[in-house]
């Protein structure tokens, strides 16, 4: 009888003690099957092009298959929702872009909340964007554009790859930031935008590097400045558009999110893996070629900065009263 109790106190001991064992024995055996990266871009773009080449350092640290999972469609937006409903058990992640920040204030109705459903895992790379002018416009540097902006209100182009894309939030912060103003055409691709500021039918634009660049280098278009608070290796002599309004910075961005409530001990090896992966010289100097800089963080600064974006952008948009097509 006694032993008969003792051995049922000991089972019921031994069970209590559970509960506390699975979070740190999963964090251990994780990963126990492939990762799934989804990429709210197309094949072949930047995101997805950065995806892979993280996807493929992940892999090998992991011994884990990690797959590339591209969902277009909605501004990222498909691919954020996708993510926001997964398993949180660390399989499925999600590439965070500025857009996703954007979109959290743009679209009221997106039925899943960036910061409250998905948890940021490391942020991965930072991109530039230029400042770029149809050499027809009278204007070398920021001041002069600023100066002919206000002599000619309401009369300049500025030409960008949609409503609510990077491009043009970088060009609305420029115009709240000086007071000029300036007529937003969106395109539906950076293509035909920059065709357009090729003829002449538009006049300004922030373009990705990638993009522009051999266009400046030819003549066809002329840069003023970069819009982060550094200059690009590639072009030490331009200036930042910070040098000439304070305060001004826009960036492009890549990381990677979880779903909430992805266990911490999760969220921490993914963290320390991503980060080791990006200190890798091979790895840096493949992004260094595509123009995006390692962005390594912790978590928790990862999550400080994505709220900050979301704070700046949702200013910008209530601003100048931007509305989703």
């Amino acid at each position: 009888m006694h032993v008969a109790r003792r051995r049922f106190l000991t089972l019921v001991a031994g069970a209590a003690a559970l509960p506390a064992v699975p979070p740190i024995a999963h964090a251990q055996a994780y990963p126990t099957r492939p990762i799934r990266i989804v990429v709210g871009f197309p094949a072949g773009l930047a995101p997805d092009i950065i995806a892979r080449l993280v996807g493929q350092a992940l892999s090998e640290r992991l011994a884990q298959p990690v797959v590339i999972e591209n969902r277009p469609g909605a501004a990222s937006n498909i691919g954020a929702a996708d993510v926001s409903r997964a398993p949180p058990d660390g399989h499925t992640l999600l590439l965070t872009v500025p857009t996703n920040t954007i979109s959290q204030t743009l679209y009221p109705n997106l039925g899943f909340d960036f910061l409250r459903d998905l948890a940021p895992v490391a942020g991965l790379a930072r991109s530039v964007f230029l400042l770029v002018v149809n050499p027809a416009v009278p204007a070398a540097t920021v001041p002069e554009l600023i100066a002919y902006a206000k002599a000619n209100p309401g009369k300049i182009n500025m030409a960008s790859s949609g409503i609510g894309t990077m491009v043009h939030l970088a060009g609305e912060l420029f115009k709240m930031m000086t007071g000029i103003d300036m007529v937003h055409v969106p395109y539906r691709t950076t293509g035909a935008a920059l065709a357009d500021m090729l003829s002449g039918q538009a006049q300004v634009m922030f373009d990705n590097p990638i993009s522009s660049i051999a266009l400046i280098q030819s003549g066809k278009l002329r840069v003023l400045a970069v819009t982060t608070a550094t200059r690009l290796e590639v072009l030490p002599n331009t200036p930042t558009v910070g040098d000439f309004v304070p305060g001004y910075a826009a960036s492009g961005w890549q990381g990677l999110g979880a779903p909430k409530n992805t266990p911490a001990e999760i969220v921490d090896k993914l963290n320390k893996e991503i980060n080791a992966a990006l200190m890798d010289p091979k790895i840096k100097m493949r992004l260094a070629e595509l123009g995006v800089p390692v962005f390594a963080t912790s978590a928790n600064e990862f999550s400080k900065f994505i709220a900050e974006e979301t704070e700046k952008w949702a200013k910008v948009i209530k601003f100048a009263g931007i509305k989703a097509e």
